[in-house]
């Protein structure tokens, strides 16, 4: 949906059309779900997050206003706070090793165990991120938000955000292996791909 599609969703949801809001809870759903999960350990407290955001949004929709701030990143900085308020009040924190145990129901055996050594690398990759960079890439890539939106979320600049995420996928990318710079000076330089010519 381009901004001017939901721009006017939200004026039509503000003026008290359910159809409006329904539209806009179809198009946020999924990226808030999966954000919210991210941050959480069951996915029924997940499903209920969700839910309770989008109940304080229609709540507080009369009350929004643009002011150069993307409609998405008000309802993320919505979840966010719903789920530091959910970990206040239940003492539950967020642990991202247990999206690593979250394996495809239809796999077998041995695609799981595979599955879940790949999550649990990334897991461990992400848990070495500063606190700022994770939730960077958990906006950017698991809510799939944009600069911006992730600006507005985390209350920065999307110049920051964007430095943020450079240096979370670069830090990811030697935490894996996944690190290509095969310069002059490493004893790799013709092995790969970047040393033939």
């Amino acid at each position: 949906m381009d901004d001017e599609a939901l721009e006017r969703l939200v004026l039509e949801a503000k003026a008290g059309d359910p159809w409006a809001f329904g539209r806009i809870f179809d198009a946020f759903y999924e990226p808030l779900y999966r954000f919210v999960a991210n941050r959480v350990d069951r996915p029924s407290d997940a499903e209920d997050l969700t839910q309770l955001v989008f109940v304080k949004a229609l709540e507080a929709l009369p009350r929004y206003e643009q002011r150069g701030v993307p409609f998405g990143g008000w309802l993320f900085r919505l979840a966010r706070n719903t789920i530091i308020d959910h970990a206040r009040t239940r003492h539950v924190h967020a642990d991202l090793d247990a999206a690593a145990y979250r394996a495809s129901e239809q796999a077998g055996p041995a695609e799981v165990t595979l599955l879940r050594q790949d999550l649990e690398m990334v897991a461990r990759a992400l848990a070495d991120l500063t606190d700022e960079q994770r939730e960077a890439i958990e906006l950017r890539f698991f809510a799939g938000l944009s600069a911006r939106e992730a600006a507005e979320v985390m209350g920065k600049q999307e110049g920051t955000i964007r430095g943020l995420q450079f240096r979370a996928i670069a830090a990811l990318r030697r935490s894996l292996g996944l690190d290509l710079d095969l310069g002059p000076d490493n004893d790799r330089a013709g092995d790969g791909p970047a040393g033939r010519t």
